[in-house]
């Protein structure tokens, strides 16, 4: 093998891994201008779901697809499944940006061009670490699966700040963007990459697939709605569509399984279980993936809706700072990425892995002593331990995975890490928010209502506005939206109050100083939580073997 095609193919992944993450959350911080453009309000509680779908829709499709194209890549060339998701994701890239309808058709316009694009990212993701590994020596892997899985990390935190920069020009230019770079990484994997690897003839376990798809499309489906109202109470958790979408989800699964076990030609090689590092690595990835999705959402909207507006930002503006001020997490992951996995083919990734995740594990417990008005040095010190720690975790964990399986099963066995880190991602948001959401019912309607009857607004209206579900509320928060001027617009009251208490209940600060305290109880629960998972999954690292990345091949 010529020396210099293993850095094309290290250039070219990570390229196409960064335009995958990237636009995993460009969306998020984008969603207030999106919903602008398309003329939806997405503060009425009907349009929720179509909020939700925005960002969960891309989450999904990828925790549901990326084994199977792993597999399919293992059987037909991890380089054609590879090349032809740069050309899937730049063809939705387009649509996505050239969307023609408007209100609740131009949302779903969006979620199903977002679904396709996802198809195509899962075809780059399930793909870019097996390309990797067929081309790097072992003692050079965990280097280069470190500067690429880095890179899809770090893509995440930059999307924000994209987003929240391309939207602040044009809505469209959150998806017009990745299509230049989509062309681009097209043409250039056609020309420069090439099949190295093993490739294993064998047919297609259709019952697998299926059985897969839909098990765990419909758990992480049931999730979604899940946090979402139902019947007056504040999540649909007691929904029986809900619960019953988790039960056959889960019966699925269990189907699944027993497929697998009798298939001569399974889609999931069940047998990599039993292989110590592989399954060690892969369940510290999920309960890893499940903290920091966590902390990601909770980030934007404790710095979205009550820091940055007690600081004086305008909710406009507050999408885009709080990209730029959750920056250090981001350069932790820059910093000690390409390191670790450096340092991971000398030394191992048990000690490096697990000393990473309990530094996310501390870094949690210094976010649950900080008040809601936190002076910034502190908190961007905590973000970037954070940032350090996931960072010195990734790398080597996803080394010491693809190092730990045979050469002829590495599509899978990249198909299945990258399945437990997106499905740990779209859990998150469930539990998160449903634990965030249960806080907030509990205290946030009376608080609302008081304060809104302090400032003059009549006792029928306060109620009213109070009686908002939390979510609603919670997605305000999210949005970098004043939800109070927002619902008291169309009662006319703002129209007949003193001019003083109009200021007030529009200015910057009245309606983060009235969430804050429920807030903070639901992230004292939220982080409590996110700091015993990455402890739990510190200690599942720990119990891996020895073994330095590579020694299975």
């Amino acid at each position: 093998m010529a020396g210099g095609y293993k850095w094309v193919a290290l250039s070219n992944t990570t390229l196409g891994v960064l335009m995958y993450a990237v636009d995993s959350s460009i969306v998020i911080i984008s969603l207030p201008a999106i919903f602008r453009g398309i003329g939806l309000d997405p503060l009425q509680p009907g349009n929720i779901g179509y909020l939700l779908w925005m960002i969960l829709g891309y989450l999904l499709v990828t925790a549901v697809l990326v084994v199977t194209l792993g597999r399919l890549g293992d059987m037909f060339g991890r380089v054609r499944m590879y090349n032809l998701g740069f050309v899937v994701f730049s063809a939705a890239s387009l649509a996505l940006s050239v969307d023609p309808l408007r209100a609740a058709a131009g949302a779903l316009w969006l979620i199903g061009w977002r679904i396709v694009q996802a198809v195509g990212g899962s075809m780059l993701m399930a793909n870019s670490a097996a390309i990797l590994t067929d081309a790097f020596p072992a003692r050079q892997r965990g280097m280069a699966l470190g500067v690429n899985q880095i890179t899809a990390l770090a893509g995440q935190f930059l999307g924000l700040l994209a987003g929240g920069l391309l939207a602040a020009v044009d809505w469209r230019a959150v998806f017009w963007v990745s299509v230049p770079v989509g062309i681009a990484g097209t043409i250039w994997s056609y020309a420069s990459l090439r099949e190295i690897g093993t490739r294993r003839r064998a047919r297609v376990d259709w019952p697998g697939n299926v059985t897969f798809a839909a098990g765990t499309a419909l758990i992480l489906a049931a999730i979604t709605y899940g946090i979402q109202p139902y019947r007056g109470a504040s999540t649909g958790w007691g929904n029986p569509a809900v619960l019953g979408g988790i039960a056959a989800g889960i019966l699925l699964l269990i189907i699944f399984v027993l497929a697998q076990r009798r298939s001569a030609e399974p889609m999931f090689h069940l047998s990599l279980f039993r292989i110590r590092a592989f399954t060690a690595g892969n369940l510290a990835a999920l309960l890893t993936a499940i903290a920091r999705g966590g902390l990601q959402f909770m980030l934007i909207i404790w710095l979205q809706g009550i820091w940055l507006p007690l600081h004086g930002y305008r909710f406009e503006d507050t999408p885009l700072w709080a990209g730029i001020y959750m920056l250090p997490l981001t350069a932790g992951f820059l910093l000690a990425g390409p390191t670790s996995g450096y340092l991971s083919d000398r030394f191992g990734a048990r000690v490096l892995a697990t000393s990473g995740l309990f530094a996310v594990a501390a870094s949690f417990g210094g976010l649950l002593a900080l008040p809601v008005n936190f002076s910034y040095p502190a908190f961007a010190a905590l973000l970037l331990l954070s940032g350090i720690g996931q960072g010195m975790f990734s790398a080597p964990n996803t080394s010491s995975i693809m190092g730990s399986v045979p050469v002829d099963q590495r599509g899978v066995a990249s198909g299945m890490r990258a399945t437990f880190q997106n499905a740990g991602t779209s859990l998150s948001i469930g539990v998160f928010f449903s634990l965030m959401i249960t806080g907030l019912a509990s205290t946030l309607p009376h608080t609302l209502s008081a304060g809104l009857q302090q400032q003059g607004v009549p006792a029928p209206v306060a109620l009213q506005v109070a009686g908002l579900p939390p979510v609603s509320t919670l997605f305000a928060a999210f949005l970098g939206t004043n939800p109070v001027q927002h619902l008291l617009a169309p009662s006319g009251v703002l129209d007949h109050l003193p001019k003083s208490n109009v200021d007030t209940l529009t200015g910057p600060e009245f309606f983060p100083n009235l969430i804050s305290g429920p807030f903070h109880r639901g992230l004292i629960v939220v982080f409590g939580a996110a700091a015993g998972m990455a402890v739990i999954a510190a200690i599942v690292s720990l119990l891996r073997d020895r073994m330095r990345s590579g020694d299975a091949s």
